[in-house]
């Protein structure tokens, strides 16, 4: 079946264009607690980010919820994996995040959480995308929601993240900056680190709504770098608007994405026999993160693009560690679904218990240069059958000699392929991407 309003991850778009409007939401918040209602499920967690319009989607989802006859309990500006932590241990039907992630201000969206703090089955999904499109109705006023806010929900969260790492990790001594992109962990991410003993020197904390995202975090880490510097610190950890998604700087500047932080947490649990089968990354995955994993004796699988198909490939195989280049880690034995706190904690962990910088600790991998090329596209093929393509693509691998990889993939919101190439050599892998977007442009527009 086909989603009419949900996407891989919720529901998503700019403020005031269907289906982010308040309309649409109010239903969607009476269709769900409907939906749950029928079933005997009866109490919801909301949380958001600190975009603007989180306050007018959180009153829209509290009233269309009560119309439906639920509960609901308000955890106000709380980061997405504090929400799926909180849906479980409120012991409630779902839990309802209002947040665009690491979109600017004036997008906004909606996910839910099952009870269990994971993704919400595609079968409720239907449901509720079904009911949508009823008249809406109340309920008694004597059955109507109640509505509660969880005022200790920050400190219940910063607890769980330090119960991650072992009790006796003591950060005392170090020096930490910590930037929060002016969205949902601006107040509990740098606690975590100073009740850790942590010198904290916190950036990105003031939000006013819209500059969540603006220039900082995790999508930006110039500030961050310019921070680490300054103050000399160990090393600096910045996180996207919800606090999903983590990127972290050395103590020389440099930037390390979400493919060398998981290299480091899965080596360290490697080294400290704690790693519980292997890694899965995306067909995105720097080549550089399986050529180390690979001298580690570390099983590596690819998954598609997206946190939903990292998990899918993480239960299937019963591997607990994933994660993307974005920042997007999830550390199954520790929660459920992908947090910047905690795999950053992870991280933590391993220079700490390991006596070594976060520079030494990622030079056990090496990324290989990557060369880029969108190729538009006047119709739809299928590259995989097309004899010219393959064989071009043979060539390139040929060339590459197990020291790379060539990788194909259709966009799904532009009329483009990507032709990406990865190898030791950044001249080679330059030429070898041209060559091959030539041979993939002149066949997808070629006239039939």
């Amino acid at each position: 079946m086909s989603r009419k309003y949900f996407g891989t991850d919720g529901i998503r778009g700019k403020v005031g264009d269907a289906p982010i409007n308040p309309e649409f939401v109010l239903k969607l918040g009476w269709a769900a607690g409907h939906v749950l209602a029928s079933q005997g499920r009866r109490k919801v967690v909301i949380g958001k980010d600190t975009r603007i319009s989180g306050y007018m989607f959180e009153s829209a989802l509290q009233a269309g919820l009560s119309a439906a006859g639920i509960d609901v309990r308000m955890l106000g500006p709380m980061p997405t994996p504090g929400i799926a932590y909180l849906t479980r241990t409120l012991h409630a039907s779902a839990g309802i995040v209002i947040s665009a992630s690491h979109n600017p201000h004036y997008d906004n969206g909606i996910k839910f959480f099952s009870a269990e703090g994971s993704k919400l089955p595609d079968k409720l999904e239907y449901e509720i995308e079904a009911t949508i499109d009823k008249p809406m109705t109340t309920v008694d006023s004597s059955e109507l929601g109640k509505s509660v806010r969880v005022v200790d929900a920050g400190g219940r969260y910063i607890e769980f993240c330090k119960s991650t790492v072992p009790m006796k990790l003591d950060l005392r001594g170090m020096k930490i900056v910590v930037d929060c992109a002016h969205g949902a962990t601006y107040f509990v991410g740098p606690s975590v680190f100073k009740e850790l003993g942590a010198d904290v020197i916190a950036i990105g904390v003031e939000p006013d709504g819209l500059n969540i995202n603006k220039d900082c975090g995790s999508t930006n880490p110039k500030a961050l770098q310019e921070k680490v510097l300054k103050y000399e610190a160990n090393f600096g950890i910045g996180f996207d608007g919800d606090g999903d998604r983590v990127v972290m700087v050395d103590e020389k500047g440099e930037v390390l994405d979400g493919d060398e932080l998981v290299f480091i947490i899965a080596q360290f649990r490697k080294k400290s026999g704690m790693l519980k089968g292997g890694v899965v990354g995306t067909v995105m995955t720097n080549f550089g993160m399986e050529a180390a994993l690979d001298e580690n004796s570390i099983p590596f699988a690819r998954a598609s693009v997206g946190d939903r198909y990292v998990l899918e490939l993480m239960k299937k195989n019963d591997w607990y560690l994933g994660g993307e280049s974005s920042g997007h880690i999830i550390c199954l034995d520790r929660t459920t679904t992908g947090d910047g706190i905690v795999s950053a904690l992870q991280v933590v962990a391993a220079v700490i218990e390991s006596g070594r910088t976060l520079h030494e600790l990622k030079a056990g991998m090496r990324k290989y240069p990557q060369s880029m090329i969108n190729v538009s596209r006047s119709q739809d093929i299928d590259i995989d059958s097309n004899k010219h393509i393959q064989k071009a693509i043979k060539d390139v691998e040929s060339e590459l000699a197990g020291n790379g990889r060539v990788l194909l993939r259709p966009s799904g919101t532009e009329p483009v392929v990507r032709v990406m190439v990865e190898g030791r050599d950044p001249v080679l892998v330059d030429s070898l991407t041209r060559e091959l977007a030539e041979i993939v442009e002149t066949e997808l527009n070629q006239k039939s």
